[in-house]
Order: structure tokens, then C-alpha cells, then sequence
């Protein structure tokens, strides 16, 4: 039997990205969970104790909570409890640790898009196809050697391109501004 729990509370602090020794990928942030409660001589809700966690998540986990969680953002955790308690010159140290199974955005506060993740990326980063009347390579110079001449080309004061393979083999170019794809 597995002895999870379930946190529900804002995210307080950036995702921290890492590995381990032994190279497993590690993402870490901290969250606050505020309880509330309805005051009845104030006829108003009022915030109560706030409980601070560190969540820790690996592997795949890993990945996705470094490109969906946010500082700010509300989240539900569930996972594995650790306490662990220290004393360092004469003073008590606590920590709480969550190590995550499961991380997620709380939908009663918001909305998101959920993109299933798969072990082979949707995406990836390949060369750009060569462009036969690109002057570099009419003149048979590397990329390398492209670099020490000037070229006038009447894209010079475009953006950076981004060619990339998605999950089919076909090459879309990448709008470095605006995120959106386009054919090749």
C-alpha cells in the first residue's frame, strides 16, 4: 500500500530544474496551502495557518512540471510525505517534502490545454533543408566558413528560423515570435 497525500495550494516560488548523480532529471518548487474558513461574526472568509511544502518530481514528471508549472499558479500534488526533523547550534530545524506522483493544474480556479507526453518528443529540433540557391552553398562554402563572409540576402533582418520535425517526419519552420508553425 502506497501512503500518498494530497496537497491543494499556489505555487510560491520558480520550478528548479536538476539532476541527480546519478542523472535522473529533478524539478523542485514550493508550494503554500492556506487553509480558509467562513468567520461568522465577520461574515467574511478568512485565511488561517499557511502549511509550506517542497515538492520534488523526477524523471518525466520532471519535465512536464518544468514547462506547465508557474510561480503563482494553482495546483493540486499528490505523492509520498517525507518529515524530517534537524538541529543545527542548539536550533530545531522541519522540512516537508512531497515527492510527487502526480501534479496538476486546480481547474476549480482556471482552465488549461492538456497535451499527453509520449517517451518519443512530439517535437524536435533538426537542421533547416538546404536551400539550393542559397549563395553560401552555390559558392561551396560550409556553414562554418559562411560565417567569415558578408552576404547580402534580403532575409538579413528576419528573425532567427527554427526548423522543426514534429511527430509525422514533416518539417515545419518555427515563428520565434509568435510560436506558431509553419510549412517548410
Amino acid at each position: 500500500m502506497k501512503d500518498l497525500m494530497t496537497i491543494r495550494g499556489f505555487v510560491a516560488t520558480d520550478v528548479t530544474s536538476s539532476t541527480t548523480g546519478r542523472g535522473t532529471a529533478k524539478a523542485s518548487f514550493r508550494v503554500g496551502v492556506t487553509s480558509r474558513r467562513f468567520d461568522e461574526s465577520a461574515k467574511a472568509w478568512v485565511d488561517e495557518h499557511t502549511n509550506w511544502f517542497t515538492v520534488h518530481g523526477y524523471r518525466q514528471l520532471a519535465g512536464t512540471i518544468g514547462c506547465s508549472i508557474r510561480k503563482g499558479q494553482p495546483v493540486i500534488v499528490v505523492g509520498k510525505l517525507r518529515l524530517s526533523t534537524w538541529e543545527n547550534d542548539g536550533r530545531a530545524y522541519h522540512s516537508t517534502v512531497i515527492y510527487a506522483d502526480a501534479v496538476g493544474h486546480d481547474l476549480s480556479l482556471g482552465s488549461a490545454n492538456f497535451t499527453r507526453t509520449s517517451s518519443k518528443p512530439s517535437l524536435s529540433l533538426v537542421e533547416p533543408p538546404a536551400v539550393p540557391d542559397d549563395p553560401q552553398s552555390a559558392m561551396g562554402l560550409t556553414q562554418d566558413e559562411a560565417e567569415d563572409h558578408d552576404f547580402d540576402h534580403p532575409d538579413d533582418d528576419a528573425q532567427p528560423a527554427v526548423v522543426i520535425e514534429d511527430s509525422n517526419g514533416e518539417l515545419a519552420s518555427l515563428d520565434l515570435e509568435t510560436g506558431e508553425l509553419a510549412e517548410v
